[in-house]
């Protein structure tokens, strides 16, 4: 018998966490943000199950090729552009679309021999202060764009949003205004807002929107759970008992014997570990589902394992089923016993070690 340890995507919760998204800024286009992997949960499969969007949007050339590959026809937006004067006649000849965020960029498609011409959004920072023009530099960035010969019309100005995540930082606002002082003459469309922008900042919600985490089925704030925003867990990372021990008070269990028992008691093994994928740093007390009810972890995560407090299952069998995370136990909890955040999770599932089942 293979090991337990399997993540399952379901299909259908992708499907429906894109109709929120649709939802909630209807007649808006949407670029869904699959990189890294669909954020861990397969490029491909998430980019079948997500066919219904607009356009895909992605980290780097090396993903929207893969798309390409696959029969993808859809529009494929390079968040950080391309890197160097090689990538160029490929994005013209796949039909990718680049986001210019730096000078170099710029002068890179003035200088280059006349091609086919690319697609190109124009990154203004609006306060990320981390790619893209300052706003003194985006309008004549912009009009550079406009009038190369290797880049063809309109540019679709863009900005990312530092602090959408947290409803009460006034950041965003001045953010946006920033954003719309600074395109006001541009007369194009526009993209701004990300999963928590679309979520919390109604004010966002035009142009073309750019939903990434929630689309997997995770709160985009910095407070909260997926189902209070009406969205789906799309993984659920699943494993299973392999075996009970019984140990005295006062016994020690795992690594460094940082955790003590306070009474006779017994301990579940289940067979999962940060070498899967599991957070290494998650805290005695996380729970873990064990036949659909919640048991703390005690002691450190191994490799390959991690120990269980049975004393509220005494009846609990070697083989039983045990839900790290996912239908039942949002990631977001997970994250927050481990100190990180749900998306390092989810981009963290060892693609070696852990079966993806597709489900519906």
């Amino acid at each position: 018998m293979s090991r337990a340890v399997r993540a399952e995507i379901g299909l259908s919760a992708l499907r429906r966490n894109l109709l929120r998204v649709r939802a909630l800024a209807p007649g808006c286009p949407v670029a869904a943000v699959i990189k890294a992997d669909g954020y861990g949960h397969g490029l491909i499969r998430v980019a079948r199950a997500l066919s219904g969007a607009d356009a895909f949007a992605v980290a780097c050339i090396e993903e929207a090729l893969c798309l390409r590959d696959a029969g993808f026809s859809h529009p494929i937006i390079l968040l950080e552009g391309f890197f160097d004067s090689s990538e160029l006649k490929v994005i013209a000849r796949h039909e990718l679309t680049a986001v210019i965020h730096h000078e170099w960029q710029l002068c890179l498609l003035e200088r280059s021999a006349s091609m086919t011409p690319i697609k190109a959004w124009l990154k203004v920072d609006s306060g990320m202060h981390r790619l893209g023009f300052p706003p003194e530099k985006s309008v004549a960035a912009w009009q550079r764009l406009s009038a190369c010969a290797n880049v063809a019309n309109p540019v679709v100005p863009m900005t990312h949003l530092a602090s959408a995540d947290d409803p009460a930082d006034d950041r965003t606002a001045r953010q946006l205004a920033r954003f719309d002082t600074t395109t006001a003459t541009f007369g194009t469309g526009c993209s701004i807002a990300n999963s928590a922008a679309i979520m919390g900042w109604p004010q966002t919600r035009r142009g073309w929107l750019r939903p990434g985490i929630m689309l997997y089925g995770v709160s985009p704030f910095i407070c909260g759970r997926g189902e209070a925003c009406q969205l789906q867990p799309v993984m659920t990372l699943h494993s299973a008992l392999i075996a009970i021990n019984y140990f005295k008070r006062g016994d020690s269990i795992g690594y460094g014997g940082s955790w003590q028992c306070p009474e006779e008691m017994p301990v579940g093994v289940v067979a999962v570990g940060y070498g899967d994928g599991y957070p290494r740093h998650a805290q005695p007390g996380t729970p873990v589902l064990l036949n659909g009810k919640p048991v703390p972890l005690v002691g450190r995560v191994s490799m390959d394992m991690i120990t269980v407090d049975l004393r509220s299952q005494p009846q609990a069998a070697i083989g039983d089923p045990v839900v790290l995370w996912g239908r039942g136990l949002p990631v977001e909890t997970i994250a927050e016993h481990a100190g990180t955040i749900a998306y390092e999770l989810l981009c963290g599932v060892a693609r070696s070690r852990v079966r993806f089942i597709e489900t519906e």
